[in-house]
This record gives structure tokens, sequence and C-alpha cells, in this order.
């Protein structure tokens, strides 16, 4: 025996949901769901109204860890942080060895110490210093839970930020120092942000609209140096891609003439580490 159609009202239903499923998924995945999260979410219940997908998500979220972060919400969150595109960290050499620890050089930097240049020059770049600040610790300095958390354990002291622009207006510059405890922390930290660069770095000084933009490219290298670590972070003030005219390690020995004041530190330290 045939088994009766179904009434127009249920074929209109089926249609209808047909319809909504699509949307429904491209709502998941813009939560930044996984397939195998987005079926988990669909079986629970229909996403159709906000509040019941709200209970839903939260419920499902809990189900799969509480280390679940979506990848588009942290992709959004990091996107609001500018930080380089690309970095390269160097442990401390052995010139610096008579400053290994903090307690061999205990004076405080001051600005004058680090930006007293206000043009730094190296090939055919010139730096223009627009903007300096010191800072008491380091924690108003950066963003990233575990840079934070990686700065306190190094006794960082002081955080002294410099901001340039070229003398054509084609690049910006950043050179931040950190004073920290010894070399071990400060070779620890310019290797460790080889890899969490991305999750947690220096904020940028605003200098006369000076701002490094989060989709522009940068490039940002660390260097240890005794218990000091200097950052620096370049880029094209257009934000653009450096390309075949753009001259990069210039551009970045021109900034690390910063780090001056931590030469004249040695040499204080141990005289007989001077040139001669």
């Amino acid at each position: 025996m045939t088994s009766p159609s179904p009434s127009p009202p249920a074929r209109k239903r089926r249609r209808s949901s047909a319809r909504t499923q699509p949307k429904n998924i491209a709502a998941l995945e813009e939560w930044g769901l996984s397939p195998a999260q987005q079926r988990l979410l669909v079986i629970a219940g229909s996403v159709a109204g906000v509040l019941v997908a709200a209970v839903v998500l939260t419920f499902a979220i809990s189900a799969i860890g509480n280390d679940f972060v979506p990848e588009r919400a942290t992709a959004a969150a990091i996107s609001t942080r500018p930080r380089p595109d690309t970095y390269k960290g160097w442990v401390s050499p052995k010139l610096f060895a008579p400053i290994e620890q903090n307690t061999a050089d205990p004076a405080p930097l001051t600005l004058k110490d680090v930006f007293a240049e206000k043009t730094l020059k190296e090939g055919k770049v010139t730096l223009k210093l627009t903007e300096s600040k010191l800072d008491a610790g380091c924690s108003a300095v950066i963003w990233g839970q575990e840079l934070a958390s990686q700065l306190a354990q190094a006794g960082c002291t002081q955080a002294l930020r410099g901001a340039y622009t070229s003398a054509d207006g084609r690049y910006i510059a950043q050179y931040t120092l950190l004073n920290l405890r010894d070399t071990t922390a400060a070779d620890g930290l310019v290797q460790s942000l080889t890899a969490g660069y991305r999750g947690g770095w220096v904020q940028a000084l605003e200098s006369g609209g000076m701002l490094f933009p989060p989709d522009g490219h940068t490039e940002a290298s660390g260097h240890a140096m005794g218990h000091y670590a200097g950052l620096v972070w370049i880029g094209r003030a257009d934000g653009a891609d450096p390309g075949q005219k753009d001259d990069f390690v210039s551009l970045s020995l021109a900034v690390r003439g910063a780090e001056k004041a931590v030469f004249r530190r040695v040499v204080a330290v141990s005289p007989s580490a001077a040139p001669s």
C-alpha cells in the first residue's frame, strides 16, 4: 500500500529547513568552528534563535574543552595589535660579559643615555627621533600575557622606547631597550620571541600620527647585550612590503645606533673593553 503523500504544509517546512541550513552552517563557520564542531551544534539544536544559539554554543564549547578559542576570534584579536611579520633573535656576544648581571651595572638608564642622538644614519638611510618614552617596569609597554609573565620573571625594571621616521618620509622605526636581570634572561627573551612574537609584542609609540598599521608589513629583530635586550621594529611608512629599492638592512643598523648607550655601560664597568 502506497503511503500517503505529505501534506503541503509538511513539504513547505522541509523546503524551508533546506534553505535555512546553509545559512546556519555559514554562521557557524563565521564563529571559526571546525566541521566537527559545526556538526555538534547542528545536532544539539537549531541556531535560528539567537538566544538558543548562544546557549548551545556555550555548552558545546564547554564540552569541547576550556582551552578552545575560535580561530577567527583569535585572528581578530591579534589583528588589532600591531606586530611584526618576521622576527630574528640573537643572544648576547662575549663583548657584553662585563655587564652580564645588572648588579654590575646598577645605575638606571635615562632617555638622555639612550636617545641623546636625535639623528641616526647608516648608508643612505637617515632617521630622525620623533618621540621617546621611559617606563619603570615593562607591563605597560607590551601586550600578550605570556610575554608579560616572561618579562616579570626576567626582572625587567625599565623599558625605553624611541620612535623614528626617515628624513625622506619613506620609513618608520622603533627601538625598545629592556633592562633585565641578567644575560640568561635577555638571551631567553630574544630567543623565545622567535616563536612567540605573534602572540605578544611591544606597544608602538604614536608620534605625529606615526603608528605601525596592523595590516602593514613590518620586520623585527631582538638583540641580547649583557642584561639588556634591544628590540628593533622597522617598516615602510605606507605599510607596503619592501621592494628592490628598500634597504631594510641599513634601516635596521641605523636604528640600532641607540645601542651606543649599552656599549658605554660596558666600558664604564670594564675600561679594558674599550677599543684601543
